[in-house]
């Protein structure tokens, strides 16, 4: 063969290898929540999740996609929306959440599912073990449901006097029967006795503390949940309000005005989801990664909020603080 016509066939392969990658498509990643844009995109998930994809060289819109499907708050649409993603079809589910989690892995045994979730995944059936998930499903567990019983120790430190707590749940959010039972198992323990307040609306959070008014309440445990996430405004101005002491999962809740926070970061956690949604779009499989826990949990206090309750707090409280308001 003459050189000419050699590197002439050098050429067409090289042209022939950069078509073929050019019509293969490119990898969707289908992304299902509870929430809303605004709830996910101001604690920082998504831009925690897209840097975590991007560390193994993924960047929406240029390589891979992502397709957002939202519950806006009902939890009972995460059935369909998982569905819809299933039939588009996608590559990979991420799933925001436990409930998410359970919708998308009804709906399908073969897509890949990447959960965050609060609750033990082991415990309530998500996956087979931690170490071997199993299955098409792996995750991060931010252990938010046993943080509720920690939380509830951290008031009693704060109000040693306290008799009588209360707890602001959502009746919708499937994890709300865990929450609860949680926090009851530590309110035995420590000698407190325990009211339920359920809201699953704006007007209800509103007439919830009217309720707590009247409970003579001492202190209120605000449990982990999308609605009060995005409502987080008006929780904040009702506990002011009532001048009920609130203690609350996220930081996002004393940076707003709330008291105090205690819970897993949401950027740490996100960021791992991305690492793992990665890896299985470069072909690991769910079974084989080992269902990751956030380790970084965060105590945010506001001192501004306690100064106007008249509160002082204790200063081995202070001392364990990962960040004050001041």
């Amino acid at each position: 063969m003459r050189r000419r016509e050699f590197l002439a066939l050098l050429g067409a392969a090289a042209a022939s290898s950069l078509a073929t990658r050019a019509q293969q498509p490119m990898p969707v990643i289908g992304y299902l929540s509870v929430g809303s844009p605004e709830t996910d995109n101001i604690p920082g998930r998504l831009v925690a999740f897209r840097r975590g994809i991007s560390e193994t060289g993924y960047v929406e819109g240029q390589n891979v996609a992502i397709e957002y499907r939202w519950a806006e708050g009902e939890y009972d649409r995460l059935p369909a929306l998982a569905a819809d993603l299933v039939h588009r079809p996608v590559s990979l589910i991420v799933a925001q959440n436990a409930p998410a989690a359970f919708a998308a892995k009804a709906a399908t045994s073969t897509i890949p599912i990447v959960f965050d979730s609060g609750i033990d995944p082991v415990q309530s059936g998500l996956v087979a073990s931690l170490s071997r998930p199993g299955g098409n499903i792996t995750g991060v567990a931010l252990l938010t449901v046993e943080l509720m019983g920690k939380r509830l120790e951290l008031l009693h430190e704060l109000l040693p006097r306290a008799a009588v707590v209360t707890l602001l749940v959502n009746p919708g959010n499937p994890v709300t029967e865990s929450e609860s039972k949680s926090l009851q198992e530590a309110a035995g323990s420590l000698g407190l006795r325990t009211h339920e307040l359920r809201a699953g609306s704006p007007s209800e959070i509103e007439a919830a503390f009217e309720t707590l008014a009247g409970l003579r309440a001492d202190a209120l445990v605000v449990s982990v949940d999308t609605l009060f996430t995005s409502q987080r405004e008006q929780i904040v101005a009702l506990a002011a309000r009532h001048a009920v002491p609130a203690i609350y999962g996220w930081r996002l809740f004393p940076a707003a005005g709330g008291l105090i926070s205690y819970g897993s970061d949401i950027a740490d956690s996100y960021r791992q989801l991305g690492v793992y949604t990665a890896k299985i779009l470069k072909g690991a499989k769910p079974a084989d990664l080992p269902v990751q826990h956030v380790v970084k949990l965060d105590l945010v206090i506001n001192l501004r909020t306690a100064k106007a309750l008249g509160l002082t707090i204790p200063p081995l409280i202070l001392a364990r603080a990962d960040e004050v308001i001041e």
